[in-house]
This record gives structure tokens, sequence and C-alpha cells, in this order.
């Protein structure tokens, strides 16, 4: 994503950390320096997108951006796992950026105590290369699409529901967007669902994957293709997506 006469060199202790994944065929150094110059936003740093924050910070990313507004509750503790019994009906920002901060204290990371809405999307999606959606409610996520969208950013898309994952990536100008895989928010979403912890921290590492590949140039994104999974049978399907010419989004008379 960015031009390679522009990438940041990597420090002696950083080509240490990250040997075991620059000696991957097809990302190598130059993988490793895209990530250092990248900034990925994360909308919700919970159950999934805590773990795609937390892989992300793992490989190495530059910067993150996230925004998630509230305090830790206790049945936050089954899947969220950026955060700790300790720090119960305290941040939950604080404590995630703690967390990640002692792994990664190379990291940058900015931090919005506040659910994505309309008034603050724009300028979240404007401080990234990526985004993430991870969001529990559709109406965020019509937000992030939108503003995604309009200043052509990569969406990553990722969702679960009891033991079943979603999961698909948008590029504007190559495929459609959120909005054409789903017109209106379906009726059947709700704030609470049932779900474990590990289909969510699966979903996130999978988000975390995609990013990877987005900015690294590696593999193949899930652009136009929408992968399920269902844990109780360990069946894995994907399905071609097509833009609809009638997106009010992103379609021919958006």
């Amino acid at each position: 994503m960015n031009d390679e006469m522009s990438l940041p060199e990597l420090t002696s202790l950083e080509q240490e950390i990250y040997s075991w994944q620059t000696t991957i065929e097809g990302f190598g150094e130059p993988g490793q320096q895209r990530l250092k110059s990248a900034s990925v936003m994360v909308s919700r740093i919970g159950g999934l997108g805590g773990l795609v924050a937390y892989e992300l910070a793992a490989a190495g990313i530059g910067k993150l951006v996230l925004a998630h507004g509230g305090n830790i509750k206790p049945s936050d503790l089954n899947r969220q796992l950026l955060m700790s019994h300790a720090a119960l009906d305290s941040s939950r920002m604080e404590c995630a950026v703690a967390r990640l901060r002692e792994l990664n204290p190379r990291l940058e990371i900015v931090s919005v105590e506040e659910n994505v809405n309309e008034s603050n999307a724009a300028e979240l999606v404007a401080e990234a290369d990526v985004v993430v959606d991870c969001a529990p409610l559709f109406e965020e996520r019509f937000f992030m699409n939108r503003e995604a969208v309009r200043q052509g950013k990569p969406l990553v898309e990722c969702a679960m529901f009891e033991l079943e994952a979603h999961i698909t990536s948008f590029k504007p100008g190559i495929t459609g967007c959120l909005q054409c895989l789903y017109p209106e928010a379906p009726d059947y979403w709700q704030r609470r669902f049932p779900v474990f912890g590990a289909v969510s921290g699966m979903v996130g590492c999978l988000g975390a994957m995609e990013v990877i590949k987005i900015i690294a140039d590696l593999g193949q994104p899930l652009y136009g293709r929408l992968l399920t999974c269902d844990l109780k049978s360990m069946k894995f399907n994907q399905v071609r997506l097509r833009q609809r010419p009638d997106c009010p989004v992103c379609g021919e008379n958006e």
C-alpha cells in the first residue's frame, strides 16, 4: 500500500521480533515494513475487535485507531481478552491500551472512548489505511461502510453468532460494499447475542490476517467473497458477492 522507497527501516530489535514471519514467502522484510508504516482502525475492541487489535499489535502494525466507549462489565470477560477481572467497572479503553502496549510498546495508539457514530465516523476512518468493522450494531457498521467507500479505504467485515462466523472484505472500485450485502439492518440483529469467546477469537484472528494480506499485498483477500464458518459441524463455505447497481452507498446513482 506504500511506495517501497518510503517504507521505514526495521530496527535490529524489530528484525528479531518479527523474524518468524519475515521468512514467509511473498512477505519478507518489505511486508513487515509495510505493516510498520500502516494505520488500521478497529471499531469496538471487545471479543472480536480486541482480538483483531491484539493480533495486529503482535504482527507489528505501526498504528491502531480504536473506538469503543464504556466500562468493563463482568459479562465481557468470557470473550474480551484485552480486558481483565482486576479492571472491572473501569474504562474499557484504558485497560485495552495498557495491555496492547505491554505486548508492543512501539505501537502508536489513537484511542477514542466512544462508539462510532455519524459525527465521528469520517474523522476516524480518515486516520486509517484499512478499516475493520467489529461493531455489534448495524447502525455503526453502516456509518463506517459509508465513510470507507467515500474515502476509498478497504474495509474488513467480521461478525459472529453462537458458533457461526462471517467474514469478508470490501474495496471501493473493486467490490460492492456492506450495504450491497445488507440493504437494511437485519431484524434479528440484537445488541446482545449468544457466543463463545473462542468463536469471536477465531473470527478476530481471521480479520487480522485479512488486514495483513491487504496491507502487505500477500495472498488473496476475501474481496467479493463471503466466508461463512459453522463451528458446530466445522463446515466452511464461500459465497460470491456482487455489487448492487442500485446501492445507495456505492451504486451507480450513489
